[in-house]
């Protein structure tokens, strides 16, 4: 009897994995004909996109742990069908749905009952995929809204399934309409062997300098966050490689841990292509992907020029080399292989900047992956109808957090909405902040990291973008400096302790202590603390002003970012001493901060520590020589 039912288990498996396959090639190839040709209206479209993704979620994040599960059980299925139902209904009264009049018609049973199951069935999908913190704070503010607020129930269910104000709203927009084809085309470049061209290209460029491995993650995590969007995701592929190798290169393993957890954080911020946050930034906004593009060049460059700083000073201190010349491969053989797999991503980005959307731009190079795979024999194995298959089920896969996420985060967005709490909490915010815009940035930072350390970055931005970011621009801050302000510190909430994702799975990886591995990462990351608040007082940072301006701010910002990375790891030319730690730290977050006066100061700090250090040398080789 048990061999019977263990075989059933198989058999049912076997189907199991055949229609989640199914699934997911429908769900690509569906959002692919959308942007194509044009999407449906929004409801049938955030519908359609919202019923494939509960679909997928139930079939593959199953209730059951056991090992020896192979398919789902009843209750899955019940959950499956019951989240389904009330997209369907949707579909099938669609006249109704349209015409009827918000708030003032009344529900009728059929609409409350679907509602209320579409709700809770959301709320218990993202439960599945990522985690509690996300469905409780849903559930807190539909508590504020039923029984603070006293928001009338009909309203709020109205507010919540049959506009598109709530579950439906933007957030699951732009899920739908950008997350899912730029997820896509991450699968479709990884599928081709671009995650090998990435290490390869980071490895021939910096391996053999001093602290290599280091810098080699710091470039290749970089270029994976173009395919990944995600922090973890980027230290799971990318970590296996570069943590062992900065090991083996003399790094302790929780520097090498945290090198990897804030590099492959700083894959969200990164241009051409960010995390799922940017994309509701500009829905947010109101303007183009690109235009958020042009914001984030400058503060993403800043993150990683102090991350590349802190392992190269770290690794000057230690003494430490990089690897030899003849154990990596060389730039030229590896742009020679594999170089034409750059192809698909500067396609995104001539079709983006020519004038069209965001989306359509991610599907011509989506589309350009395979066809780009094939021009060489090195890369042309990977052109596989079961490769093509693979790359869309993945695709679809992974785009389920994010789909869910937005889905949940409509359900707040839709209670604050009905509520007015995101005015009462701007006036809160305000009137705590006693008219000091820092002290507001600092609430503002500290709800970033305590949001992010339960969930990912795009629903902790969107639940920013309601309550606090009204009360910055409230201040005089300019709209995109304050999205951008939240939307960093969302995602810098992925290495700071005590919740840090980031920082667990690298070190998993690195077998490394969690809390010493989390300062660490701190550490290397900390001028990312600060840039935020720079560009908040000078937008010239986020590439808004005139361009002299720009170009003098940026330059000073770079330089400042460097020496307090070598303040902070005691080495600029030569080991600090304390006093000379603590001027390159004042010195560097001068320069950081906008203002001649301020980069005066700091230029003149920075001048005395080299001059000190240029002299100790100087007299150290002359003792030597007598």
């Amino acid at each position: 009897m048990e061999i019977s039912a263990n075989t059933f288990d198989r058999g049912h498996g076997r189907l199991v994995r055949l229609a989640v396959t199914i699934i997911a090639m429908a769900m690509a190839l569906y959002h692919m004909w959308a942007i194509a040709f044009g999407a449906p209206e929004a409801v049938m479209f955030r519908g359609m996109h919202l019923l494939f993704a509960l679909v997928l979620l139930f079939l593959i994040y199953r209730r059951s742990t056991k090992l020896d599960r192979e398919s789902p059980e009843l209750l899955d299925y019940v959950l499956l069908v019951l989240g389904v139902a009330p997209i369907l209904y949707l579909f099938v009264n669609y006249e109704y749905i349209v015409t009827r009049t918000f708030y003032i018609d009344d529900l009728t049973p059929a609409d409350m009952i679907m509602g209320t199951i579409l709700v809770l069935v959301v709320l218990e999908a993202t439960r599945r995929v990522i985690g509690l913190a996300l469905p409780i704070t849903a559930l807190v503010f539909l508590f504020y809204g039923l029984f603070i607020a006293r928001l009338q129930p009909m309203q709020l269910l109205d507010q919540l399934y049959m506009t598109t104000e709530g579950i439906f709203g933007i957030p699951l927009s732009v899920s739908a309409a950008y997350v899912l084809i730029f997820v896509l085309f991450g699968s479709f470049m990884e599928r081709t062997g671009t995650g090998q061209l990435f290490m390869d290209f980071a490895m021939s460029l910096t391996g053999h300098t001093a602290g290599g491995p280091g810098k080699v993650s710091c470039v290749s995590s970089a270029l994976f966050g173009t395919i990944s969007g995600s922090a973890v995701a980027n230290v799971m592929v990318d970590g296996p490689i570069t943590i062992p190798l900065m090991k083996r290169s003399g790094f302790p393993p929780h520097f090498a841990a945290g090198v990897e957890a804030v590099a492959s954080t700083g894959g969200q911020i990164m241009p051409p292509i960010m995390g799922a946050a940017a994309f509701v930034m500009a829905e947010f906004l109101g303007v183009s992907y690109a235009q958020v593009v042009i914001w984030a060049i400058i503060p993403a460059g800043l993150y990683y020029v102090a991350c590349f700083a802190a392992v190269h000073f770290e690794a000057k201190r230690r003494g430490l080399v990089g690897v030899p010349r003849a154990d990596l491969p060389r730039l030229a053989q590896v742009m020679r292989e594999r170089g034409h797999l750059f192809i698909p991503v500067l396609v995104i980005l001539v079709v983006m900047y020519s004038g069209y959307s965001a989306p359509l731009s991610a599907l011509a190079g989506t589309l350009a992956c395979f066809p780009v795979a094939a021009l060489r024999k090195s890369t042309r194995g990977y052109v596989t109808f079961g490769n093509i298959v693979e790359a869309c089920v993945d695709g679809a896969k992974n785009a389920l957090p994010v789909a869910l996420a937005c889905a949940a985060a409509g359900i707040v967005i839709g209670v604050v909405t009905l509520s007015g709490l995101g005015i009462v909490f701007t006036q809160y915010v305000v009137n705590l902040s006693q008219d000091y815009l820092l002290l507001a940035l600092v609430f503002t930072m500290l709800a970033g990291i305590v949001l992010g350390m339960g969930m990912p970055t795009t629903p902790a931005y969107i639940i920013m973008a309601a309550l606090l970011i009204p009360a910055i621009i409230k201040f005089g801050v300019v709209p995109p400096a304050a999205h951008m302000f939240a939307f960093y510190f969302a995602i810098l909430s992925a290495i700071t302790p005590p919740v840090a994702l980031a920082v667990y799975a690298a070190a998993g990886i690195a077998r490394s202590e969690l809390w010493v591995t989390g300062l660490a990462a701190v550490r290397i990351a900390a001028t990312s603390f600060i840039v935020p608040f720079m560009f908040v007082y000078e937008p010239a940072l986020l590439m808004i002003g005139p361009w002299p301006a720009i170009l003098w701010s940026s330059a000073t910002a770079s330089i400042g970012v460097v020496l307090f990375a070598a303040g902070l790891h005691g080495y600029l030319l030569a080991p600090a001493s304390l006093w000379q730690c603590a001027a390159l730290i004042v010195a560097g977050l001068c320069l950081i901060e906008p203002g001649l006066f301020t980069d005066l100061i700091g230029a003149a700090l920075a001048a005395i520590v080299i001059a000190s250090q240029v002299l100790a040398r100087r007299s150290a080789r002359q003792v030597a020589r007598s």
